[in-house]
């Protein structure tokens, strides 16, 4: 293992080692801006984060709406506030100060299906406090939100507190005891996230704690939280990916994330990074984390799923054109397979090339008609297929990027193994023309049924530039679409992305999830279909919020 991928994570006694490798600087050592490399790398919710700091390095388009937003901090006495009225056209929120929530995650409990969470970053949380991680709670079905507020802060090891940051993952597990959720996110200090001590908290509750809490930061809501995993200075690390599963042995919870060292051996690079694994129990016992990718410099969008055959499947993207010689970013999407109570790297088996993805959605580039920011995230499941473990993976790939920075016409793909990943299949094309991208995969273990959705802009024939979601229902065995449909359907979609008067179309997220069960699929995303007042000044007007729609396989 490289000196990149090693970090520090408890007991303590590893902490003299980690600061050696990495040099951590003295306390009280001078802010130095985040690097314009490490903003294009990091997540956006840190980024707009450590924005709100500094807005003076704010892009311009941004810099005046976060100064506003940094004072109304001092202006607002509202914290969390009853809503209006409830939500409608599958609102998943109770927001009434009109602040974004993006990047959706659902935690829903396939054994008891009228408890689920919805993760996001919640905006309203920057405003209030300090955390800034979403949660939505439904007991019914996810047919209105019972509470809601965001993750309390991690404790490191030595004493810091990092609050929630977003990047949020939800799941959920049936117990003897009744349904448990579990959360993980980034914890950082949003000033200087990647010049200061940062982690990956985890965290369990359950219904009556949930609904019996206060909601909003009230850190009783969410009462067992670890640091799954923990690093120095000038290491970040991003992008968590969590599942919680029985691996042969019970039950036990997975974490996947990048780790970027700023620092690297070569200086010539301006960062490494490394895929990063832990596993943790029920009880949030975590084990050593450890790094699974090997030779790879430049490797994010890690995701991992636990198959009925209880190993554990891990995919990420290799990303090469980033680092010196740079050139045309290209993804080379890898998976490596963990055997049945497998608890780290010695169990895994040899990393399998899936696909290489000759033209992804480009870091700092643009959709042909959009203005946020894109990235091809990978995603995995496994369906047990006449008896064998089939392993699923899909991205989304322009059909031609302009000057290699503007994606046109982008498409969902699908690939598949039957051999651990030895072999895959030919990729096939799941969209149906024009613009589509941001693709998730889910899993209904009640059948041989799995779903695929993905924000999709061919609906706007004119411009490709308007935004719907779009899902699939794929047959696991013959691996053909038996459904096409569009899962939005308020009545003025498709939705305009750039809508949004705090973020504009600088940023909706860079994932959204499906879940489904007993033939009904559960989608995340975001849309600017509400109109509302925000902070209570002004005409209301559209803007960002989450929603969770509930559609038929």
């Amino acid at each position: 293992m490289s000196s990149r991928a090693l970090l520090k994570f408890a007991p303590v006694a590893a902490i003299a080692v980690v600061a050696g490798l990495f040099t951590i600087p003295a306390a009280g050592r001078s802010f130095t801006p985040t690097s314009p490399k490490a903003l294009e790398q990091l997540s956006q919710a840190p980024v707009i984060r450590y924005y709100l700091a500094h807005p003076g390095q704010a892009p311009a388009a941004l810099r005046d709406r976060l100064r506003a937003v940094a004072g109304m901090k001092a202006k607002l006495a509202a914290r969390w506030a009853p809503p209006l009225s409830p939500p409608v056209n599958d609102r998943f929120n109770l927001d009434t100060v009109g602040l974004p929530q993006n990047e959706e995650s659902v935690g829903m409990c396939k054994g008891a299906t009228n408890w689920l969470i919805e993760g996001t970053n919640d905006y309203r949380g920057l405003l209030f406090g300090v955390d800034g991680t979403g949660w939505h709670y439904s007991n019914n079905g996810g047919v209105s939100v019972q509470n809601e507020g965001v993750l309390p802060p991690i404790t490191l090891s030595g004493g810091e507190s990092r609050p929630s940051g977003g990047d949020p993952v939800d799941q959920c597990v049936v117990t003897e005891g009744g349904p448990q959720f579990y959360a993980a996110s980034l914890d950082y200090d949003p000033a200087d996230p990647t010049g200061n001590t940062n982690g990956i908290g985890l965290y369990h509750s359950d219904p009556f704690t949930i609904e019996s809490c206060a909601g909003g930061d009230d850190p009783s809501c969410w009462p067992n939280v670890v640091t799954a995993a923990e690093s120095p200075a000038d290491v970040f690390l991003d992008k968590p990916w969590m599942t919680i599963g029985n691996t042969g042995s019970g039950n036990y919870i997975w974490i996947v994330f990048t780790a970027f060292d700023f620092t690297p051996p070569d200086p010539g690079d301006p960062f490494n990074a490394s895929l990063m694994a832990v596993r943790c129990d029920p009880s949030l016992v975590c084990g050593v984390p450890f790094a699974l990718s090997e030779a790879e410099k430049d490797v994010q969008f890690g995701d991992v799923t636990i198959g009925a055959d209880h190993r554990v499947y891990i995919t990420w993207a290799e990303i090469q054109g980033e680092l010196p010689p740079e050139g045309p970013i290209t993804y080379i999407i890898h998976l490596r397979v963990g055997t049945p109570g497998c608890a780290d790297e010695s169990c895994f088996g040899p990393t399998r090339n899936v696909a290489i993805v000759t033209k992804p959605l480009p870091f700092g580039g643009f959709l042909q008609g959009n203005d946020f920011r894109i990235a091809t995230v990978p995603k995995n499941i496994v369906k047990i297929v006449n008896g064998t473990p089939r392993v699923f993976v899909t991205w989304d790939e322009c059909a031609y990027r302009l000057f290699d920075t503007v994606c046109e016409t982008p498409s969902v793909k699908l690939s598949y193994s039957d051999n651990a990943g030895a072999t895959w299949s030919t990729p096939k094309v799941l969209s149906a023309g024009g613009v589509n991208y941001f693709p998730t995969i889910g899993n209904d273990p009640t059948g041989g049924k799995f779903v695929v959705a993905w924000f999709t802009n061919r609906f706007d024939v004119t411009y490709q530039n308007a935004q719907d979601v779009e899902m699939v229902t794929m047959s696991a065995s013959t691996v053909t679409v038996l459904k096409r449909q569009k899962v939005t359907t308020d009545p003025i979609t498709p939705n305009e992305t750039e809508a949004d008067p705090i973020l504009g179309g600088f940023f909706i997220g860079d994932y959204i999830e499906v879940d489904a069960k007993n033939g009904t699929a559960y989608v995340a995303y975001n849309m600017n279909i509400r109109k509302v007042t925000v902070f209570g000044e002004g005409v209301p007007v559209h803007q960002q919020d989450n929603y969770l729609t509930k559609v038929a396989e």
